[in-house]
């Protein structure tokens, strides 16, 4: 497959970032997924992150990054992010405010610049991947160049085992 240049990847190349892509083939009914790219690979699953974006009560975008198995905690989120409360962009908004679609929403140069964060389990990690900004592209990078080039703020956001 020949890869095309995502805007994810032409911000990285511009900023001199290293950074690997991977892809995998994507068909039609299929949930794109973060879980699904890491079977296809056989990447380790602690280290395959999803990027959900979020609307604060103050109308503020955020963007969070957690590993694909996990569970965002909206209070956590919320808290961090020093508002009220947050909840999920509806998809319908998605594409409008990010440029991306689902199962391909990157961290990397959205339409705009959000405030970011990601969960403090990359801090366990040298190298993560993550979506390149297109269905069936994955981008794997060192975890501390992310956190570095995005300014991202290192948070505890996962839902609590219960």
């Amino acid at each position: 497959m020949k890869i095309q240049k995502t805007n994810a990847m032409r911000w990285l190349d511009l900023k001199n970032i290293s950074y690997n892509v991977l892809t995998y083939e994507y068909k039609d009914g299929e949930s794109p997924s973060g879980m699904y790219a890491a079977k296809y690979h056989n990447e380790p699953f602690q280290q395959v992150f999803k990027t959900i974006v979020c609307k604060a009560n103050t109308k503020e975008y955020l963007v969070y990054m957690i590993p694909a198995l996990k569970e965002l905690d909206f209070k956590k989120c919320a808290k961090i992010a020093g508002v009220k409360s947050v909840e999920l962009l509806p998809l319908k908004d998605l594409t409008k405010i990010t440029g991306y679609v689902r199962g391909g929403t990157s961290p990397i140069a959205m339409k705009k610049s959000f405030r970011t964060f990601i969960d403090t389990s990359i801090l366990n990690e040298d190298f993560i991947y993550f979506s390149g900004g297109k269905i069936g592209y994955q981008i794997h990078m060192k975890s501390e160049d992310l956190i570095q080039s995005l300014s991202m703020i290192v948070a505890d956001l996962l839902k609590s085992k219960v």
